[in-house]
């Protein structure tokens, strides 16, 4: 049984695939800070799993710390070979991702995650452990003209969190082109995750004050206070943004099969788009949410953000083809699985 790393696998995108690791039958040690996550998403997790009548409690091991503590990476990967089951590879979620406090704070994306990706890809290194599967995202495109963006499509990114996921990126190209014969990475490029557990145990919970337009969305229903939607002028069919919503377990589900692929294939790297290929206004998301779950969400119009983009939508067919990965879920089952989340968690976990 492989054992995986997961960095920042408290999270919200971490702990679903967290889940979805442990149905594949992977074995997994969880580095997470604590800062912007909670550990009752682990307990959580063991909980889907006791309702299946499955004990995890020896397949899930969670170490609480920074990536920016070198040495505490490198205990962890100590521990797990002097019980002799070193780690097989690692998926890589931990960093920060607020485009607005990127702008606003551009030292301390750069920090965490850069410089923490780099503690943690030295300490694979050191340990022989040549497997990735590297969250970055669609912001490192930044303003395209494409109308579905390709993996090949210029990256640009326009804001400080795009700029630190494309050195990442950058890092990973450089490493890889040194030992081709070693790698093996993929790099995920994916869209807007929302959603949450079909069980509503585990589901999004940001600590502060939330930046992504759905937990807005739902605590704007949820609360009967007005959602700012920023900016009804951008050259779209009702003047939103418009985005490529993906259902959290069909994003689990592609960072599995990326993994699987990695292990089962020669050195190689890969880059790919994990998105839907539709894209949707913020106003028709409004309007889904609202029509599926039968609540009001008041909404008022505000000014542009800096950083935001008008257009990202995927061209996904390359993960599609290489992985055998397909998103099955809808948006309105994204809506239904979100409120339903939120109803029975209203305070989080």
């Amino acid at each position: 049984m492989k054992r995986i790393l997961v960095t920042g696998g408290a999270g919200f995108i971490g702990s679903h695939t967290c889940v979805c690791l442990l149905e594949s039958g992977y074995e997994i040690c969880v580095i997470d800070s604590l800062s912007h996550s909670n550990i009752k998403s682990l307990y959580q997790i063991k909980e889907i799993f006791l309702k299946k009548k499955i004990n995890i409690k020896d397949k899930l091991k969670f170490f609480k710390g920074d990536l920016i503590d070198k040495e505490f990476i490198d205990s962890v990967f100590k521990k797990s070979k002097k019980e002799n089951k070193p780690i097989n590879g690692v998926i890589h979620f931990a960093g920060l991702k607020s485009v607005s406090e990127s702008v606003l704070n551009p030292l301390k994306y750069w920090e965490n995650n850069v410089f923490g990706s780099f503690n943690l890809i030295k300490t694979m290194l050191e340990n022989n452990c040549t497997t990735i599967v590297f969250s970055s995202s669609a912001t490192v495109y930044g303003n395209t003209s494409d109308s579905l963006i390709k993996e090949s499509s210029k990256i640009q990114p326009i804001n400080p969190y795009g700029s630190t996921k494309c050195a990442v990126e950058n890092l990973l190209n450089d490493l890889f082109n040194t030992k081709k014969d070693e790698w093996r990475i993929a790099i995920l490029r994916y869209f807007n995750p929302i959603g949450a557990h079909p069980s509503s145990l585990i589901g999004e919970n940001p600590l502060q004050k939330p930046n992504n337009i759905f937990p807005l969305i739902i605590n704007a229903a949820y609360e009967q206070k007005h959602l700012k939607v920023f900016g009804n002028d951008w050259p779209t069919h009702d003047g939103t943004c418009i985005r490529d919503y993906i259902h959290i377990m069909d994003l689990a589900d592609g960072h599995i099969k990326a993994l699987d692929y990695l292990i089962s294939n020669n050195s190689q790297l890969i880059n790919l788009n994990i998105g839907t290929g539709h894209g949707h206004s913020v106003l028709d998301l409004i309007k889904t949410f609202e029509l599926i779950n039968n609540v009001k969400v008041p909404f008022i119009f505000s000014n542009r953000r800096k950083g935001d983009v008008c257009k990202l939508v995927a061209n996904n067919l390359r993960a599609k083809r290489i992985l055998s990965w397909f998103p099955n879920r809808s948006i309105e089952q994204m809506c239904r699985d979100g409120w339903n989340w939120k109803m029975l968690n209203p305070n989080g976990f």
